[in-house]
């Protein structure tokens, strides 16, 4: 992989980490657009941590706060109910569904569900779910007011993203919304929600893509520079994303959802990518 290469998928990754787009499904579609090599799921994982780096030093001072709490809830029953710890125990619960499927389908992610039609049919169909949501969700809930079954859903949500062309924000966003959360705690507890399972992932796939075992002629350079421009613009995207969201709907996210799949399909159909 150059560093060109390296740069453009760093990006990518980072900017739809967080947009309820598909940053595994960009990583599969951006460079068989441009046609260069399938990068792998490993390599996907790895740069997550960059997007995770940007996720924790964002939330730098709510996570401090839920880390508290959590822990101190572990000693003292009666601190279960303050709203930081509950967070804690509802990221504990959410991670849960897909570390546990993660581990079941493991090899199944890294090859057949990378196929591009996959990908386009599931771009569409989270979009048509994702405007469903916006229509019949009431959006009356704020973050105090998460419960536990919203940590079970939405963390059963996040471990669909493990298709490419779901998208991580994207199902657990939509989930908040069916839920009754307002949009801009529904994307807090989305990426939140993320840091657990992608910063285990992302370690796990580390040394086995620097090792070669992956298959994947990547280089310890390429993968540096792909994961600092994640966090550079994972970063941007978080902020901007909130700030969208205080005073927008994601139809445009559907639209552009149903777009590019449907884009995708008429491509692998017709042979141009592969």
């Amino acid at each position: 992989m150059s560093i060109l290469q390296a740069i453009v998928l760093g990006i990518v990754q980072g900017i739809t980490e967080f947009l309820p787009i598909s940053s595994t499904g960009h990583l599969r579609i951006v460079p068989a657009f441009l046609g260069w090599d399938d990068p792998g799921a490993a390599f996907t994982a790895v740069t997550q941590l960059g997007t995770m780096a940007a996720v924790l030093l964002y939330f730098r001072e709510d996570l401090l706060r839920i880390t508290r709490a959590w822990l101190r809830s572990l000693r003292d029953r009666s601190a279960r109910s303050e709203l930081d710890a509950r967070l804690g125990w509802y990221i504990v619960l959410g991670t849960i569904p897909i570390g546990i499927f993660g581990v079941l389908f493991k090899d199944r992610i890294e090859t057949g569900a990378r196929d591009l039609y996959l990908i386009g049919v599931a771009l569409i169909v989270l979009g048509l779910v994702l405007l469903l949501a916006e229509k019949v969700g009431k959006r009356d809930r704020s973050m105090e007011q998460i419960e536990t079954k919203d940590g079970f859903v939405v963390g059963m949500a996040q471990a669909l993203a493990l298709i490419p062309g779901v998208s991580r924000s994207g199902a657990t966003i939509t989930a908040g919304l069916f839920m009754g959360l307002d949009r801009s705690s529904a994307a807090r507890f989305s990426f939140l929600l993320s840091i657990p399972a992608v910063v285990l992932s992302g370690l796990l796939e580390l040394g086995s893509i620097l090792s070669g075992e992956e298959g994947q002629d990547t280089g310890a350079m390429a993968l540096i520079v792909a994961t600092v421009f994640a966090f550079l613009s994972g970063y941007a995207a978080i902020a901007l994303l909130l700030r969208y969201l205080s005073n927008h709907t994601m139809v445009i996210f559907v639209v552009y959802r149903v777009a590019l799949g449907a884009l995708v399909l008429v491509l692998v159909s017709s042979g141009a990518i592969r």
